[in-house]
């Protein structure tokens, strides 16, 4: 299953029938795109020196799988904006000086962090967490993948937490 031939094949057989059946159990035919995508990504690139038997299978259990991952993903985001609702509510306290001047300094330290990204990852960073903008706005926007701009974004996070953590 190594071959790109038999890669092409597979995918040619198989995208349609994994695309209806993911669409119809995610009830979104763009998280099912992106899950099928995901799948053949996975199935493709991994390094594996026994032939693959069941192609079908490894296919629908890789794609259960990435599914499995996106219910949990949504999940955790679920609850953490139930805590920032929660958040909301609660009352304002002051600011003492202190803790403005040390804010200050770690929004400054925070700006050289992203300054120093590759001209794509910080674009793609920005995008994202000043802007607002999806994955998949931003992969349609700058007409690269999916995973690029995950990657591109994870590339971001850490590389802003290593240099907030060498300077703390």
């Amino acid at each position: 299953m190594s071959s790109p031939t038999s890669m092409h094949a597979a995918a040619h057989e198989y995208y349609g029938e994994l695309l209806a059946f993911f669409t119809n159990r995610l009830r979104s035919k763009d998280q099912a795109a992106d899950v099928v995508q995901e799948t053949f990504l996975r199935v493709f690139t991994a390094s594996s020196t026994q032939p693959i038997k069941n192609v079908r299978a490894l296919l629908y259990k890789t794609a259960t799988n990435i599914t499995v991952d996106l219910f949990r993903k949504q999940q955790k985001q679920a609850e953490r904006s139930v805590v920032l609702d929660e958040a909301y509510d609660c009352p304002a306290r002051e600011a003492d000086p202190e803790r403005v001047a040390v804010g200050k300094e770690e929004l400054l330290q925070l700006s050289h962090a992203i300054a120093e990204l590759p001209p794509k990852c910080r674009h793609v960073f920005l995008l994202h967490k000043v802007r607002g903008k999806s994955h998949r706005e931003i992969a349609e926007h700058l007409g690269i993948s999916h995973n690029m701009v995950e990657k591109h974004i994870m590339k971001g996070l850490a590389h802003c937490r290593q240099r907030l953590d060498a300077e703390a």
